[in-house]
C-alpha cells in the first residue's frame, strides 16, 4: 500500500463493545499461532516491532489496530490453533474474531497467514470457511518461504492453490517471506488494488444514479 510506512498503533480491544466506530477500509490478518504472522505485518509496514512478535502460543488474545496512512486500517487478529490454553479461551476467541469478522462494515479483506512448509492445517480450513459467507476477497500468505527449496517452493504453491480454488473464494496465493522480503511490494500493490475496490463500491452504493 502506498502509505504503508506510515502505520501507527490506533488500539487493542478484548470484546466486540470496544470496537472503534466503523470508518475506515479495514485489512484484516489471521493466521495460526506462531505462524509468522506478527512478522508479515512488521515487513508490510517497514516496521520492526508495530506488531508484537512472541514465542508463546496463544499469548495475543485482542484485535490489535493500525492506521496505516490514506484512511486505511490493519485489523491484526489474535493467533489461532493454540492448544495449551484453556477451553474458555478457545471460546473467547471464537466469539471475539467471530463477531468481529461476521459484523464489521468496514472490513475490506482478509489475509491468512499459513506456514509454506505445512498450509491448510485443520485450523487454517476453518479459518476460510468462516471466510466463505464475508463476501471479501482473501489473500493466503505462505509464509517462511525463504525455508523452501526451489522444488518445495512450486510443489507448495500449486497445491495451495489447488485447495484455495477448491473452496470457490475470492483472492489469490502467494509465497511470502519476511526474511527475504519477497512479494512484500506485490502484496501492498494487492492490497492497495483492493481497498480501492472497495472504496469504489462503497462510494456507489452512497450515491444514487440520476434515475433513481
Amino acid at each position: 500500500m502506498r502509505a504503508f510506512n506510515e502505520a501507527r498503533y490506533v488500539a487493542s480491544i478484548g470484546k466486540l463493545s470496544q470496537l472503534p466506530a466503523e470508518g475506515p477500509p479495514e485489512i484484516a490478518f489471521c493466521g495460526r499461532s506462531n505462524v509468522g504472522k506478527s512478522s508479515a505485518i512488521n515487513a508490510l509496514t517497514g516496521r520492526k516491532r508495530l506488531a508484537f512478535t512472541s514465542k508463546t502460543p496463544g499469548r495475543t488474545q485482542t484485535i490489535n489496530f493500525f492506521d496505516v496512512g490514506e484512511g486505511v486500517r490493519l485489523a491484526d487478529l489474535p493467533g489461532y490453533g493454540f492448544a495449551r490454553v484453556p477451553q474458555s479461551v478457545r471460546a473467547q476467541w471464537d466469539r471475539l474474531v467471530g463477531g468481529y469478522l461476521s459484523c464489521r462494515a468496514s472490513l475490506a479483506a482478509l489475509v491468512i497467514i499459513m506456514d509454506a512448509r505445512r498450509p491448510f492445517t485443520e485450523h487454517d480450513v476453518r479459518m476460510l470457511d468462516w471466510a466463505q459467507p464475508l463476501d471479501r476477497p482473501v489473500l493466503v500468505l505462505l509464509s517462511k518461504a525463504d525455508k523452501l527449496s526451489k522444488r518445495e517452493r512450486s510443489a507448495a504453491l500449486a497445491q495451495a492453490r489447488a485447495t484455495f480454488a477448491a473452496r470457490h473464494l475470492a483472492g489469490e496465493v502467494r509465497l511470502f517471506s519476511s526474511v527475504t522480503r519477497e512479494s512484500v511490494d506485490e502484496v501492498r500493490a494487492l492490497l492497495a488494488e483492493w481497498v480501492d475496490t472497495w472504496g469504489a463500491g462503497h462510494t456507489n452504493k452512497k450515491t444514487p444514479g440520476k434515475g433513481e
